[in-house]
Formats: C-alpha cells, sequence, structure tokens
C-alpha cells in the first residue's frame, strides 16, 4: 500500500472516531513517513519544517478573532441584530404567511453572508437572532430544516465566493497558496482574479440546493410546540399556558401579537453612542479597504483593531486582553491548520505522491471525467472526517495539484475542485461550524436535531449539488 493512502486512510478513520484533529493530524504523519521507510527522525524533521506553511494563516485566523471580539464590545452587530428583528416584527404585523417566511428566510441569508465578511463574526450572531425569532416560526410552523440550509449556504457558499474576511483567507491564503506551492514543481500556477470565477460553479450548485430546501423538500408546514427558550429573556410564550391561550386565535392575530412582541425585542437594545457605532463602522470600512487592496487579512484586522482601541470602545489597559481572548476563539483553527501544514510537508517527503499519481493515472487510463469525480469523491470523505474546509486544502493539494497537471486540469478548473473536493465536508459534517452554529440557534427549546434536522439535510442539498457542478466546473472550465 502507498504510504500516502495509508496515511489518509488512518487520518480518516481517527477523524470519524471523534479524536482530536490536530492528533489526528500528527499521528496520521508519523504513520505515513514510518511506512515511507522515512524513520521517526527524518518523519518529525519533515513535519517541524512544514509547520512555517500554516503559520501565516493561523495568525490570520487569530487577528480576525481579536477584531471580532473588539467588534462585538463596540455593540454593532446587536444593534444590528435587533435592527433586523424590529423589520420582521413589522412585517409579522401585517403580512401574510407565505411573504413572512421568505421575509425571514431573506433576513437569516443577508445575516449569515455579512457574518462572514461585512461583520466577520462567523456563527457568534445564531445565538443572538435565532431564539427570538423560534415563536415566529412555530407559528408560522416552519420547517427548521429549510432555516438550516439557508444559514449553512450563507455561511459556506460566502467565503468560497468572496475574497473578503473569512473569503480571503480560505481563497487567497490557503486555496491559491497551497496551489502555487504545490504546484510550481509542475508548472501549474493560480492568480486571485481565478479563485472566485473558478468557485462559481459550485457556489451556484449549492444557491439551487437551497432554493430546493426552501421551496420543495421543506415547503410544507411542520409542527412544534411552544416551549420555553433558556437562552432568550422576556419571552413571553414561557410556558404551556400560553399555548392555550393562543389555541383558538387564527393566524392573523398570532403573528400580530409575535410582531409586536419582535418590535418590543428590537427596542430593548442596549444604548450606544453615536460615536462608537461611526468608530465601529469605520474600523469596519478601513479592515474590508486595507485587505482588498494589501491583500492581508493580518493587516486589515490589525488596522480595524486599532482603530476600536483608539476609539475607546474599550479601556487601554483591557486591550491586551481582548486581542488576547480574541485569538484564543480562534486558537483550535489555527493549530489544525498548522499541523495540517505538517501533515502535508510529510506525504511529500515519503516521495510517494508520484508514484500515487502514477497508479491512478494507469488505473483510470488517462479518464479525465472519471478522475474528476473520484477526486470530488474522496475529497467528500476526507473533509467529511476533519469537518473543516480550511484545513483539509493542504491536504488535498498535495495529491490533487499533481493529478491535475497529469490529467491536463487548466488552473480554473483545478481551483474549482480542490475548493469544491474541500468545501464538501464542510457543508454537511457533524463537526463542522457550519452545521453546528445552525443547530445551536435552532435548537434552543430543545425541538431540533443536530443529525437529522441539520446534518442531513445539508448534505443532501448542498453537497450532492457541489459534486454535480464541481464536476462541471472542472470538465469546462
Amino acid at each position: 500500500m502507498n504510504a500516502v493512502v495509508i496515511a489518509i486512510l488512518l487520518m480518516f478513520a481517527l477523524s470519524l472516531a471523534r479524536v482530536s484533529v490536530v492528533f489526528t493530524l500528527v499521528i496520521s504523519a508519523v504513520v505515513g513517513g514510518l511506512v515511507a521507510g522515512l524513520g521517526i527522525s527524518d518523519t518529525v524533521k519533515a513535519f517541524n519544517e512544514g509547520l512555517g506553511g500554516g503559520a501565516e494563516v493561523a495568525l490570520s485566523y487569530a487577528v480576525l478573532g481579536a477584531f471580532a471580539l473588539a467588534l462585538s464590545k463596540s455593540g454593532l452587530p446587536d444593534v444590528l441584530a435587533h435592527k433586523l428583528l424590529g423589520l420582521l416584527g413589522q412585517e409579522a404585523e401585517h403580512a401574510k404567511t407565505a411573504k413572512l417566511k421568505y421575509v425571514l428566510y431573506s433576513i437569516l441569508f443577508v445575516a449569515a453572508i455579512f457574518s462572514q465578511n461585512l461583520i466577520p463574526v462567523h456563527i457568534a450572531f445564531i445565538p443572538v437572532m435565532i431564539p427570538p425569532l423560534l415563536k415566529v416560526m412555530n407559528h408560522l410552523n416552519l420547517d427548521r430544516r429549510g432555516v438550516a440550509c439557508v444559514l449553512t449556504m450563507g455561511l459556506v457558499g460566502t467565503y468560497m465566493l468572496l475574497p473578503v474576511g473569512f473569503g480571503a483567507i480560505f481563497l487567497e491564503q490557503i486555496l491559491m497558496g497551497n496551489i502555487n506551492e504545490v504546484g510550481s514543481k509542475y508548472n501549474l500556477q493560480v492568480e486571485r482574479w481565478m479563485l472566485p470565477v473558478g468557485m462559481a460553479i459550485p457556489v451556484a450548485g449549492m444557491f439551487l440546493g437551497m432554493l430546493v430546501a426552501v421551496f420543495f423538500s421543506y415547503r410544507k408546514p411542520r409542527q412544534y410546540q411552544m416551549q420555553a427558550v433558556a437562552s432568550v429573556q422576556k419571552m413571553d410564550l414561557e410556558q404551556p399556558l400560553q399555548t392555550e391561550k393562543y389555541a383558538n386565535v387564527d393566524l392573523a392575530e398570532k403573528l400580530k401579537h409575535d410582531g409586536q412582541s419582535l418590535q418590543s425585542d428590537a427596542k430593548d437594545v442596549p444604548q450606544i453612542a453615536k460615536k462608537t457605532l461611526l468608530m465601529a463602522c469605520l474600523a469596519v470600512v478601513l479592515t474590508i479597504t486595507v485587505q482588498l487592496y494589501a491583500g492581508s487579512m493580518i493587516l486589515g484586522g490589525l488596522i480595524g483593531f486599532a482603530v476600536l482601541s483608539a476609539a475607546g470602545i474599550f479601556k487601554w489597559q483591557q486591550a491586551d486582553d481582548v486581542f488576547v481572548q480574541g485569538m484564543r476563539m480562534m486558537a483550535l483553527v489555527g493549530f489544525i491548520m498548522i499541523a495540517a501544514s505538517g501533515f502535508a510537508s510529510v506525504m511529500q517527503a515519503t516521495g510517494q505522491v508520484d508514484s500515487l499519481i502514477q497508479g491512478v493515472m494507469a488505473q483510470l487510463g488517462g479518464h479525465k471525467a472519471l478522475a474528476a469525480f473520484l477526486m470530488l469523491l474522496i475529497g467528500l470523505f476526507v473533509t467529511l472526517g476533519i469537518g473543516s474546509s480550511f484545513s483539509t486544502v493542504p491536504i488535498l493539494a498535495v495529491i490533487y495539484v499533481p493529478l491535475c497537471a497529469q490529467f491536463g486540469f487548466s488552473p480554473l478548473a483545478t481551483v474549482a475542485l480542490i475548493g469544491t473536493a474541500a468545501a464538501l465536508g464542510d457543508a454537511g459534517s457533524p463537526a463542522s461550524d457550519s452545521t453546528l452554529g445552525p443547530t445551536a440557534g435552532l435548537n434552543t427549546d430543545d425541538q431540533h436535531d443536530h443529525i437529522w434536522d441539520t446534518v442531513v439535510p445539508t448534505f443532501l442539498h448542498f453537497n450532492i449539488p457541489l459534486i454535480i457542478f464541481g464536476w462541471i466546473a472542472a470538465m469546462y472550465l
């Protein structure tokens, strides 16, 4: 057996057994190196030499975490969340059921998109917005599986397509960086403009899957019980008695009541000085501008953090604590990225990547279409085990870039193949933030199962279109 194949199979098995991802990557790298005959000393040396490859990405995550925490202290995310609740409350007072459902879907979709770039708080907005909306969802008999699909689409599709915020880290630093590093040996290089172009077709497939979920799969009403929502205060529906109170009232009256309640919640926003909000908005604008101009999330995040600190949003003596706490939020992802780079370095040091490529070429007989499908399918299994598309790109690039070069895939097709293969697990893995986040908000009243109501729906509606549209992109770009 090829040492690279053994290492990846072991990594997949340990990940499914819920072993720590960092520990899994280290153990798999050591086993792969030993099977290849490197010896423990050379294996560790190759692993250590590769650690620096993930340092920039890890630091970008850390700085983005610090900026996100500092931004949250300004109150800007809370203000936007309450404004959206108020808007939904106005619609609930006079809107028809169907219209209100799609207004709700639209608000959640836009909020998920903004959480990746405009206000890069990732899934942190979900516990703020979703619990107050559950009572309206219940009155509408809205199937929460559709809501989970909308949220996941906004989270995953955004960083796959837009090179801002988390998208800049995924597309430019991770995807482009790893393809160019490995591809330098095979005369395969990609440029920044190719990234959103190459990922546009796979993301279109995800968007189509979301529309199927909203308008077909989960269009029918689904009954939920009125239960207390522990994390939300000032709820009107705290006891089962409340359900009886509205049992004989028509839907219009229920929606009117909920609209008034949501507007009341929206008014309960903390008082924030206009100067504070202005400086928070300035920090966001400067962060995005610097990032786009300089191509550095690290520099953009640092400037945004500096603006918030200079504005007095938190005390100067607290700046170090805020920065450290923000970095701590992203520490696990950073360590995974560093370990993944070490794993990829060991796989290259084994010298068995080329033999694996030649073996695949011999088995497939140069069948380009089948090769594209198998690369996507293997990517699905690898990323399902790890649960993070960001962490699996360095692993996939080691094998996929040489394969793409041998089969004659263009740079755009290579971007589409590797980017789609990595995102497959993130859109449907039980361990992914993009599925855990929606569940955390929708299961506040214990009526939303993580596996059957989030993971299975997102897997069916996103992974299947991703494979189909990713294959189309690989074959025709």
